[in-house]
């Protein structure tokens, strides 16, 4: 199986890619040189990057936020898809990983949309409440025991009306799975069944990639 889609077999993945897919060379090269790096599955993959895109224009979002950033792609790939003065409030805790983010953003042109903060993510999100709220638009994929937190947080920072989409919420099937007790695994699986009865929004967990959530403020 691929290594971006557990549920899809290599050669429909492929095809996907190759019939659809729709990259400026900056996005195909930071996918290529990540690849190549030690913990290379954290990367998005770029089938659900232009999914996202699809949503953020679709929604016409402008005000944006990301939890876990790692090598940039998702940040890039919203970045391009919102207007030259929109906004991206990037959260991530990692100087390595995120300076090739930078190196990235700067090559696509779309620094001056990111504002990239390196602190844990619930600080970052905490900060936030004190400012302007109404966020159009956010991605959760950071580390996994705090996805309700980030959750809430964001969620009260959206706009009614706006967008999250949730990474990893099937974590390669483990959260079917009740012999798995692992902290990840019941963080995540505790996470969709609150989203699935959560009347403050409207949501749809979809098969693409290691499963992603799309959730509605009402």
């Amino acid at each position: 199986m691929n290594s971006k889609s557990f549920l899809v077999p290599d050669p429909i993945y492929d095809y996907i890619l190759k019939t659809t897919l729709r990259e400026i060379p900056v996005q195909r090269e930071l996918r290529e040189r990540t690849a190549t790096m030690p913990q290379a599955r954290m990367q998005t993959g770029p089938d659900q990057l232009q999914f996202m895109q699809i949503l953020v224009r679709a929604i016409q979002a402008r005000r944006c936020i990301e939890v876990g950033v790692y090598t940039g792609a998702s940040a890039l790939a919203v970045a391009l898809a919102i207007p030259d003065d929109g906004t991206i409030v990037a959260c991530d805790v990692s100087e390595e990983y995120t300076a090739i983010a930078r190196e990235f953003w700067q090559r696509a042109g779309v620094e001056h949309k990111i504002d990239l903060h390196l602190a844990p993510g619930d600080e970052t999100l905490k900060g936030l409440l004190l400012q302007q709220g109404g966020y159009d638009f956010a991605y959760i994929d950071a580390d996994k025991t705090n996805y309700d937190a980030y959750y809430e947080l964001v969620l009260r920072l959206l706009r009614p009306g706006g967008l999250i989409a949730i990474d990893n919420v099937l974590w390669g099937g483990d959260v079917a799975d009740p012999a798995e007790t692992d902290a990840d695994t019941v963080a995540l699986r505790k996470l969709n069944e609150k989203i699935g009865r959560d009347e403050r929004v409207d949501a749809s967990l979809l098969t693409i990639g290691d499963g992603l959530s799309i959730v509605r403020k009402r």
